[in-house]
């Protein structure tokens, strides 16, 4: 069985409002094994709407459409509905009783407008809908399947676990399961990510890996499709497995679990701390990690340093390093870095200066270049590195993957492994730098 999901509304059509029915929808129907072939979005149009479900109807065996129930004259999904089927709307007596409880209830007058609410093509029936006025509707047209769900999400999904599962049949001679996974990486674009899963991303195959890229993280997706959860949730491990051995140290969670998450659940594995000296980011690392519950007891702080006055005054930059290098700087960076671990006797500082953009960047040193510096604790010794990278994009790009790269690199330097694994990072230098004893 293949479904279409359809939503409707001017606000998802102008972009003012992030249609998130339709993936969670998708979710909900993988879970039960149905594969969800089309996302279709319509606007507040009666003949609009009525292509996209005789389009959903021609092409699948099931039908969900959500929004546009609502009392007001933009609310024309119903009357769709009715035109598709060749019909006329009716009045639900019952859902006309429950509707003006619902006001009753709470001392509120119920406007004649809101009885259409209650109507739906003859030959159909309502939903009951248990957290808002909006029934919803079922029909069949051609032997598909098609139900129509109030947008508001609890709503919508109120009265799919409630009602509208439970109406779903799949194909019972070729029953299906279906199983995801997610594999998350950081340092790799994804045409290289592609180059080296190679023949693992072929079309057509059974797990289907496949790529996605959010805000820097490239995520390789794996979706198998079994006659059983057992099979499937077996065959997609496999290929999971092999996905993480192909990319290494790249990856960095399954599933969720952010980059943040992931370097301070392996700060508090080891029982070490981290500080951090950020200039161009603006604090955004140490924000990133203090959204994590739970790394105080890793993160000992940081220090926002914009101006070289403050690099100077708070992590002891020498003058004449930013007279002679300047504040985005191999030299900086380092100073950063050590002047960090120095300052708060932390295990690990990472620091970071750029140029964010728009303006500020010259022919040496263009917008997008950003150096950063690690320095690690030893028994005899701090080490640093130091390494730059040139990233793309406006100022809150600049920003958001400068952040990102640097929690990688600590989270590399943990691990024992080069942060040259990052493709990003080039002009890496290692120095080491005695402790003095008093």
């Amino acid at each position: 069985m293949k479904a279409s999901i359809i939503s409707i509304g001017d606000e998802l059509i102008l972009g003012q409002t992030v249609d998130s029915n339709s993936a969670w929808l998708s979710g909900e129907l993988a879970q039960m094994g149905i594969m969800t072939s089309l996302h279709l979005t319509a606007a507040d149009e009666l003949d609009d709407i009525v292509r996209v479900l005789a389009w959903g109807c021609e092409h699948t065996d099931l039908v969900l459409v959500s929004g546009g129930l609502g009392p007001t004259d933009d609310d024309l999904t119903r009357d769709a509905l009715a035109k598709l089927l060749g019909t006329n709307l009716i009045q639900d007596d019952t859902q006309k009783a429950r509707l003006e409880a619902f006001f009753a209830n709470r001392n509120r007058p119920m406007s004649p407008r809101n009885l259409v609410q209650v109507t739906h093509p003859v030959g159909s029936t309502m939903i009951t809908n248990t957290n808002g006025t909006a029934p919803g509707i079922h029909a069949t047209h051609n032997g598909v399947q098609v139900f129509l769900m109030p947008g508001v999400p609890s709503e919508m999904r109120t009265m799919f676990n409630s009602v509208i599962k439970t109406m779903i049949h799949p194909d019972d001679q070729s029953p299906r399961a279906i199983v995801t996974g997610k594999i998350n990486t950081f340092g790799m674009g994804e045409s290289d990510v592609a180059v080296i899963l190679d023949d693992l991303m072929t079309r057509g195959k059974n797990p289907l890996v496949g790529t996605t890229v959010t805000a820097g993280i490239c995520s390789i997706r794996v979706r198998g499709e079994y006659a059983n959860t057992t099979e499937a949730s077996a065959q997609v491990e496999s290929i999971m497995q092999q996905v993480e051995q192909k990319m290494g140290t790249l990856v960095f969670s399954r599933g969720d679990t952010t980059l943040e998450q992931t370097v301070v659940d392996e700060l508090l594995a080891q029982h070490k701390t981290l500080a951090t000296a950020e200039s161009c980011t603006g604090g955004l690392i140490g924000k990133l990690i203090t959204d994590v519950p739970g790394s105080s007891a890793a993160y000992a702080g940081g220090f926002v340093t914009y101006s070289n006055a403050m690099k100077s005054s708070l992590l002891n930059v020498p003058t004449n390093t930013l007279d002679k290098h300047g504040a985005v700087s191999a030299e900086t960076v380092q100073a950063m870095a050590l002047g960090a671990i120095q300052q708060t006797g932390t295990d690990l500082a990472i620091s970071v200066s750029g140029i964010a953009g728009p303006d500020g960047g010259t022919s040496d040193k263009p917008v997008g270049i950003v150096w950063f510096g690690i320095a690690t604790r030893k028994k005899t010794h701090i080490r640093t590195i130091t390494g730059v990278a040139h990233l793309l994009g406006d100022r809150k790009k600049v920003r958001d993957r400068a952040a990102k790269l640097g929690l990688q690199a600590v989270r590399l330097t943990l691990l024992n492994e080069p942060i040259e694994l990052i493709g990003w990072l080039g002009s890496l230098q290692e120095t080491k730098h005695p402790i003095e004893t008093k």
